[in-house]
């Protein structure tokens, strides 16, 4: 599905620049490949960087995404790169659902994630914890230990994406047992693959939010825990303002009306 999805980008974009368009952009919500960006052993490919030559490559003049794994893949382009984030449209959820978020704590549940909750714990006036997990291989946690104190307060898992969702369940499970009242999970991309439904159904979540960058529609079938941010005004806004040559960096802090 996200191979097709690719190459039916490239092909409509390299039709658009052989029909002489003036400029080509590419919108592209979850980013093909985005995990695959870095060798983390020897001889593993960099697929995010051969994806970012393949739309160039294509007659792409501009991308524009939403929360990149890393946003270094920014860098493997010599083309323009908009990373919006989906931060502000979280912050509104967070303020408009979960009543006690003034006695939230907004927790990563991975070292890298780090940078994205502290900007929202201080967007808040929230404290922030982290979660320490060692991989014996890919999508298996070995062990888990959480950094900072969780006790009687409201803990908000904030993540990029979450696919098999041993992680985020596995964490849960290490706030409840530090002693937090509700845990709530909010991730930019839902990939949800194999059996991630029925864990997120079994888990102690209170809900489980994730924006609407992939298609949410079977899973909310498959989950009542689910929530979903609607962030398609961000991307219609950020085409209008590219399209009118305005700037982006309005919607880095904000959501458009």
């Amino acid at each position: 599905m996200v191979n097709d999805n690719l190459m039916e980008l490239l092909i409509m974009i390299n039709a658009c620049k052989i029909a002489s368009a003036e400029r080509v952009t590419a919108v592209i919500p979850s980013f093909f490949y985005a995990r695959q960006d870095k060798k983390d052993k020897s001889r593993a490919p960099i697929s995010a960087k051969l994806v970012a030559n393949m739309l160039s490559v294509a007659g792409a003049d501009h991308i524009i995404t939403m929360d990149l794994h890393a946003s270094q893949i920014q860098g493997f382009f010599d083309i323009p790169v908009d990373n919006l984030y989906a931060e502000p449209a979280v912050l509104k959820w967070i303020k408009e659902n979960i009543e006690e978020w003034r006695n939230a704590i907004i927790v990563s549940p991975d070292a890298g994630g780090a940078k994205r909750v502290t900007s929202i714990a201080d967007r808040l006036n929230v404290e922030f914890a982290l979660i320490h997990k060692e991989r014996k291989k890919a999508n298996e946690v070995d062990s888990m230990v959480l950094v900072g104190d969780t006790r009687g307060k409201v803990a908000i898992l904030v993540d990029d994406m979450a696919d098999t969702c041993g992680t985020i369940c596995l964490a849960a499970e290490k706030l409840v047992e530090a002693g937090a009242v509700k845990v709530y999970a909010i991730l930019t991309h839902g990939i949800f693959s194999g059996s991630a439904l029925n864990r997120i159904n079994n888990s102690c979540f209170e809900a489980v939010v994730v924006t609407n960058t992939m298609p949410m529609e079977e899973h909310l079938r498959g989950s009542e825990k689910l929530r979903i941010i609607d962030i398609s005004m961000m991307f219609a806004e950020a085409v209008r303002r590219t399209h009118n040559g305005e700037s982006v960096s309005y919607l880095f802090s904000n959501v458009p009306y």
